[in-house]
């Protein structure tokens, strides 16, 4: 074979390798850290990098968000018992270089450090408020968390409680305890219940009452109101019928003799009932019309007298 042709079959060979070595090829959820003769270089963005073969060497790193379980562990309370705690942490790298060169290995930095954290918050609390507090212990606990991860180029997002166990005995002791309150929140609902009850009851009994004097109120207005139109209707009809009846009579021009005869007819009406009753005759009518008068004038004169003499 001519050497001519070798040498081009050989460098294009050696080519292909070359610019196979030179390509990198980052996934979208890494970034690649390049190191020249064990020296940082710089940071490769996801997609095809090329990069200076046999003197670079790419190590990449993982950006997604990582879960890391802390194991359980016994921790004592502020009031001294003892309870069993595990957690769930969710960091993510935000900075590969810190990730890669701070720290050797992130994630069991991390769950030591969530292990020793765990201790020192739940042992200022007491065994309730670690049971009531759980969103308080998550927080406090992942600000102290994130403060201590930011140098290694790892953001804490969250930081879960996943248990809380107390002995048995506590555990019997607090079910009790909650039954107890559980009865008498009961029994104070029952006797509240009852309290409203008898309230409504006194309500009811008080509006009807009112309402019953009310309508008692209005039908006696309505029946006095009644009575007065009946009595003023009545009154106003004898007026109008003595009106009538004097002007009838006096149209007419009735003569003694018609007069005595009416007075005659009208006896058997006017002898009607118990009481005892003197008539006159209609003749004396006229005497006795003279002698009130005479009677009047003897006053009128002894008053005129006096005042004279005074």
């Amino acid at each position: 074979m001519n050497p001519v042709v070798i040498f081009l079959i050989v460098a294009v060979v050696f080519s292909f390798i070359i610019v196979a070595a030179s390509i990198r090829i980052v996934r979208p959820f890494e970034k690649g850290l390049v190191e020249r003769l064990g020296k940082f270089q710089r940071v490769l963005d996801p997609g095809l990098n090329m990069i200076l073969p046999f003197f670079d060497t790419v190590l990449k790193v993982d950006m997604r968000e990582v879960v890391i379980d802390v194991p359980a562990q016994l921790v004592i309370t502020k009031d001294n018992v003892g309870v069993e705690v595990d957690a769930i942490i969710y960091a993510q790298v935000t900075d590969p270089f810190r990730s890669r060169y701070e720290i050797s290995n992130y994630i069991l930095a991390a769950t030591k450090l969530a292990q020793t954290n765990l201790r020192n918050v739940i042992g200022e609390m007491d065994l309730d408020a670690c049971l009531s507090s759980r969103d308080q212990i998550n927080s406090q606990l992942r600000d102290v968390m994130d403060q201590a991860t930011d140098k290694w180029g790892v953001k804490v997002n969250r930081v879960e409680l996943q248990r809380i166990d107390p002995p048995v005995d506590i555990t019997e002791a607090m079910s009790r305890q909650m039954k107890a309150e559980r009865d008498k929140r009961a029994a104070i609902l029952a006797a509240e219940a009852i309290r409203q009850s008898e309230i409504t009851k006194a309500e009811g009994s008080r509006q009807s009452q009112i309402l019953e004097a009310e309508g008692f109120a209005e039908a006696v207005k309505r029946k006095a109101d009644a009575e007065k139109y009946r009595q003023v209707t009545v009154a106003q009809g004898e007026s109008e019928a003595i009106l009538k009846v004097f002007n009838a009579i006096h149209e007419g021009r009735p003569d003694n003799q018609l007069i005595t005869l009416k007075y005659l007819e009208m006896l058997p009406h006017l002898a009607q009932g118990s009481a005892n009753k003197i008539f006159l005759p209609y003749e004396a009518s006229g005497i006795i019309a003279s002698l009130a008068a005479m009677v009047e004038g003897l006053k009128t004169s002894d008053e005129g007298s006096r005042k004279v003499a005074s």
